[in-house]
């Protein structure tokens, strides 16, 4: 019986060896994700840029160059979440803003995210960096007290400190490592608090004291709040780019593939340059940082090389929204420098400087190094195309708004997708079909753009190939096309989701319709 059962034993050994050496054929993958970073702010998206980004124009040399590329909104969180999930953040409860101070998860425990899916096909996952889709904090009801808004010159106490005390000793659930992530290091927020670094599902350290009030100027830290003692700001970009590498180094060595997600915090405020690339742009404080945040990218993107894995690395780098306003862009435009370069708005709009991104992809051995593009796509478009790359079928409750980006990587003349909704950060929609884009009300969906004054129509219609500023609002002079595309974007919100397949449910009902009736 034993002398049988041996060739058995052999051949499942070597059926067990063989799968488990399976995902080691599979590429490893690196998200690299800037924050409020503009279209116009590297070199590669603006010959005028005042900006030097030696960095991330020799990967874009390397690589496949986005030039119609978008984030889900304007602004931060939605971004983060369409991006990891495939879905629009908008069929969530975030219908407008960010996730808020010690708000709960906005990924709900059984959605399917990009770490997830991979740990399916054997990858180790990995996050470093800014998190911002909430937590459950573990605070009590009678210790809520200690977790309010204050104020930037708010004095502790000892109450304060045993209930900081008591929640910052408990683990945190909810976060990375509970949506796909093995490991996660960052700083959740680092213009708020907590001011400590958190690991996996615990702060190092124990915040006890509060920011000193110097650190709430010029575009610092925005929040008051429990830090720990003698916390800076300026620590916080070299640490992760530190962690970064030896990630990859480490992740390198392993038997599996695997996806490191590195959602930076920058350039991004607090806007905590340090010394070495202070006054170096010649331009702002914000140059400085977009040329220290060049700097990191190079570090990683280095690693990458050294670890020997180059040619296996699949790299995808963008930004999570436009630049801000309010770190002195319209300064900035006055020495020639123009942040969202030929695009309209600012981070938070719906126009095209909101959510048009940098967006470029560097995959070894299939896309052409120094290609560019200007196929139509989508950070939400992410899930969908490591799902083919990694030969992963999406159940049809999974990247509901995703679409594989494989065939446009392979040939820069093709395209994938017709059509593409986009967010402002009050939740005003807008959705492109070819060269035409809805926005679907008035106004630039923003908090900090003004309104166009002399526009009196109900919504907003711009043919992008002719007047890629959006000067030129079509929206009375082709009510056909205006129609159409109202009807296009109620069907995809309503729907549940905008790729085929079964129909699917929103979280809350989705108010899409801002158009002014006449």
């Amino acid at each position: 019986m034993i002398k049988r059962l041996i060739p058995v034993l052999v051949v499942l050994a070597v059926v067990s060896i063989a799968q488990a050496a399976a995902p080691r054929d599979l590429p490893n993958i690196v998200i690299i994700l800037a924050d409020d970073l503009g279209y116009g702010d590297p070199g590669c998206y603006n010959a005028d840029s005042k900006i030097p980004t030696p960095n991330i124009d020799r990967f874009a040399a390397g690589a496949m160059r986005f030039t119609d590329g978008h984030s889900a909104s304007g602004i931060c969180s939605p971004s983060r979440y369409t991006l990891l999930t495939g879905r629009y953040h908008w069929r969530t409860r975030l219908q407008r803003g960010i996730v808020g101070l010690w708000e709960r998860p906005l990924i709900a425990p059984d959605r399917m995210t990009i770490a997830s899916m991979l740990k399916q096909r054997g990858y180790r996952t990995a996050a470093i960096g800014k998190w911002h889709l909430g937590w459950d904090w573990p605070i009590e009801p009678d210790e809520r007290f200690a977790f309010k808004r204050f104020k930037h010159n708010a004095q502790v106490n000892d109450k304060l400190r045993a209930a900081w005390h008591d929640v910052f000793t408990r683990p945190i659930a909810g976060g990375p490592t509970a949506r796909g992530f093995d490991t996660y290091f960052g700083t959740d927020v680092p213009n708020w608090p907590p001011y400590c670094h958190i690991e996996n599902n615990r702060t190092l350290g124990i915040p006890s004291e509060y920011l000193p009030p110097h650190l709430f100027k010029g575009h610092q830290a925005s929040q008051q709040g429990p830090a720990l003692k003698g916390w800076t700001l300026e620590p916080i970009l070299p640490t992760l780019g530190e962690r970064a590498v030896e990630s990859i180094i480490d992740l390198a060595k392993r038997d599996e593939p695997y996806f490191l997600y590195l959602p930076l915090t920058v350039p991004h405020t607090p806007l905590a340059v340090n010394d070495a690339f202070k006054d170096k742009s010649g331009l702002s404080v914000y140059g400085d940082f977009v040329m220290e945040t060049d700097a990191v990218i190079g570090q990683v993107l280095d690693a990458i090389d050294a670890s020997g894995e180059a040619d296996r690395t699949l790299v995808m780098f963008t930004s999570d929204n436009g630049c801000a306003p309010y770190i002195g862009a319209a300064e900035m435009e006055t020495k020639g420098h123009h942040p969202s370069g030929p695009l309209r708005g600012y981070k938070g709009d719906t126009w095209e400087g909101g959510h048009r991104v940098p967006l470029i992809i560097r995959y070894p051995g299939v896309t052409r190094p120094g290609s560019v593009t200007d196929a139509l796509a989508g950070q939400v478009d992410f899930v969908a195309t490591i799902a083919e790359i990694v030969g992963f079928d999406l159940p049809p409750g999974a990247g509901e708004d995703s679409v594989s980006l494989m065939p446009v990587l392979r040939d820069p003349d093709k395209s994938t997708r017709d059509s593409l909704i986009c967010q402002g950060g009050n939740g005003l929609l807008s959705i492109r079909r070819g060269r035409w884009k809805l926005i679907a009300g008035p106004g630039s969906g923003g908090f900090w753009s003004k309104p166009p004054g002399n526009d009196k129509q109900p919504g907003q219609l711009y043919n992008l190939a002719e007047d890629l500023p959006e000067t030129q609002n079509r929206f009375d002079a082709e009510p056909t096309l205006a129609i159409e595309l109202t009807a296009l974007l109620k069907e995809q919100v309503e729907s549940g989701r905008s790729t085929p397949g079964p129909p699917q449910k929103n979280d809350v009902p989705v108010k899409w319709n801002r158009l002014k009736k006449p």
